[in-house]
């Protein structure tokens, strides 16, 4: 009895972890209620507090796997460009830059979705901690698309690069509806990718 109540535990947290990383990069870390990640987990409210200590801790955790999805769709697109860095730059920029994701926050990438929320957040928030490290390890997979033998030019450059794509989705996306949001996707793809594209 005790271990099918344990694996029922493992499941509704497992829910509750899946809606609020989808939620909160949908709506933002306070555009949605704790009631509303319940319900959308399929679960009550009330059973909220047996998983995570508060909504602070929760949104860490939401944040932490919203990253574990964006580096694990980043691995997968690196290694299936092979060995070549231009093909690997090409395969992360294309689908980051598409009308697609901008159009799909809730499934989309961590860092663009969260930027502005979690830079609201105090400096003592879990939250800014989470998407820290998740940044540094996305971060780290775009130095790999950086031609140099140097780390530094490669760590460098890497940051140029995620600041262009995650600002341009993020302009993007407060601009939707007009034409320049797909001027600036598309302006962004062409000064990162030259004419492989």
């Amino acid at each position: 009895m005790a271990r099918a109540s344990r694996e029922q535990t493992e499941k509704n947290r497992e829910a509750i972890e899946q809606a609020s990383s989808r939620l909160f990069r949908e709506r933002g870390l306070n555009g949605v209620s704790v009631a509303e990640l319940m319900a959308d987990a399929g679960l009550t409210h009330g059973g909220f507090y047996g998983h995570f200590s508060s909504k602070d801790a929760l949104a860490a955790q939401a944040c932490r796997r919203a990253f574990e999805e964006s580096t694990t769709r980043w691995a997968r697109r690196i290694e299936s460009a092979g060995d070549d860095p231009k093909a690997m730059l090409v395969s992360l920029v294309e689908p980051y830059l598409s009308a697609a994701h901008r159009s799909h926050p809730g499934v989309g990438c961590a860092a663009a979705a969260l930027a502005v929320d979690v830079a609201r957040e105090p400096a003592d928030k879990p939250v800014r901690q989470a998407y820290l490290e998740g940044f540094k390890e996305m971060a780290q997979g775009m130095a790999r698309t950086v031609e140099s033998d140097d780390p530094q030019v490669r760590h460098e450059e890497a940051l140029v690069r995620m600041a262009m794509l995650i600002g341009s989705l993020t302009l993007a996306r407060a601009t939707d509806g007009d034409p320049i949001s797909d001027e600036m996707l598309k302006a962004v793809r062409t000064r990162l990718l030259g004419s492989t594209t």
